[in-house]
């Protein structure tokens, strides 16, 4: 009898850690379209080599980055080759990027939460002026 319920606890303890793991790594838990121009997009990594990226939104430039209202910046991972060729040779101009957010960083999937797959739009980037 303890076997059998020893045997069961553990059943019930692996699958709610599969769980856990697959809604922290696995999940989308949003996705969406942002639109800024390209600021770089570059191959880095010391064991795992992805694909990396970070958009200027339009708006209010600040100094500061991170989440809030004053960033402008969006710092992706990028889902596989072909889109980083695509930003890599148009670097410069405006893009929408469709991205996935994940609540959690796989190394081998980029250093970001957000994963862009896909571009929507590219566009010549707007002269600066005052």
């Amino acid at each position: 009898m303890f076997k059998k319920i020893l045997g069961w606890f553990f059943l019930v303890l692996f699958a709610g850690i599969a769980i856990a793991i697959f809604f922290k790594y696995f999940f989308v838990f949003g996705e969406g379209v942002k639109s800024g121009e390209l600021n770089y997009a570059v191959k880095k990594g010391n064991i795992f080599k992805t694909y990396e990226g970070k958009l200027i939104q339009e708006g209010i430039r600040t100094q500061s980055t991170g989440a809030g209202l004053s960033s402008n910046e969006f710092e992706f991972s990028i889902a596989n080759d072909s889109i980083y060729q695509i930003l890599e040779s148009n670097s410069g101009k405006s893009f929408d990027l469709h991205y996935k957010e994940y609540h959690g960083v796989i190394p081998w999937r980029g250093n970001t939460r957000y994963i862009v797959d896909k571009v929507v739009e590219i566009r010549e980037a707007k002269p600066r002026g005052f």
